[in-house]
């Protein structure tokens, strides 16, 4: 039987982050050939993940990073199956790496046949399933492109959000990243009340007749009270008419203007785990 060093066993689990024992199997049934052995762990991953394919992966990592011009940022989650392996260093670690990939690349398919440590990120995806007994894919990915994008990840790495501003204005900065934070906390369904699709208009405004009717509202008075209705939740739902969380007393676009008079939020992203 082949020899296998320590140094040889940490060497491939330095490479493929496999515990100790799958590297020196590994490179035991490899005969001591390194390359064989990322391949004996690479076919591991593969019949794992082919056992949990149908497993559910909604927990895992959200991140958001923009260029160093602040030019362009991107979102991906890389889901798992467990809360527990989404906190571990190592996987919040390789969620990071790989959104610095995915800066770079213009849709999820492409992130997948990049390269990563010698290997596509798809294989790399196999290998770590391997590694960590669970189902890891890449979830989300969004991009977002502005002449200035600021970015927030909160805390645990469950919400993560990208805003864009008209200007790299004096104050963009601290501008984008709040919010970016009301995005995150608030959640609204679009910028502003001309980015609300129809479908979500008119479920709104049945939804108020409901209501109105249940009160006992004469049917000739519905429309009209309805679209006063509709008014709030486009106060309540668009980024720019809710009331800004750091001071409730003006809007999101009350404190951009507070920033830079011609400053305006022109899109955000937003992807949320769990």
């Amino acid at each position: 039987m082949t020899k296998i060093t320590a140094a040889e066993v940490n060497n491939l689990r330095k490479t493929t982050g496999a515990g100790m024992m799958d590297c020196k199997n590994a490179l035991v049934e490899a005969e001591g050939d390194f390359d064989k052995a990322i391949e004996i762990l690479r076919k591991k991953g593969q019949k794992v993940a082919a056992k949990r394919a149908d497993r559910d992966s909604s927990e895992g990592a959200a991140i958001a990073i923009v260029n160093d011009g602040n030019t362009k940022g991107v979102i991906i989650s890389l889901n798992c199956e467990t809360d527990f392996v989404a906190k571990n260093d190592t996987f919040v670690s390789l969620a990071n790496q790989l959104a610095g990939i995915a800066l770079e690349q213009d849709s999820k398919e492409s992130l997948l046949q990049a390269s990563i440590d010698g290997l596509s990120v798809q294989e790399k995806l196999l290998e770590q399933t391997g590694v960590i007994g669970e189902k890891i894919e890449i979830g989300a990915f969004e991009k977002l492109d502005a002449p200035f994008v600021g970015s927030y990840i909160h805390a645990g790495n469950k919400i993560a959000t990208l805003v864009g501003l008209s200007s790299p204005v004096d104050g963009a900065a601290n501008a984008a990243k709040d919010v970016a934070m009301q995005v995150a906390a608030m959640n609204p369904v679009a910028l502003n009340e001309s980015a609300v699709d129809q479908e979500t208009i008119n479920k709104e405004i049945e939804i108020a007749k409901d209501q109105l009717r249940e009160e006992g509202k004469p049917e000739a008075m519905l429309d009209n009270i309805a679209k006063g209705k509709l008014k709030r939740f486009f106060k309540d739902n668009t980024l720019v008419n809710q009331a800004f969380i750091k001071d409730s007393k003006q809007s999101v676009d009350q404190y951009i203007k507070s920033v830079d008079a011609n400053l305006e939020v022109t899109a955000f992203e937003r992807v949320a785990l769990g």
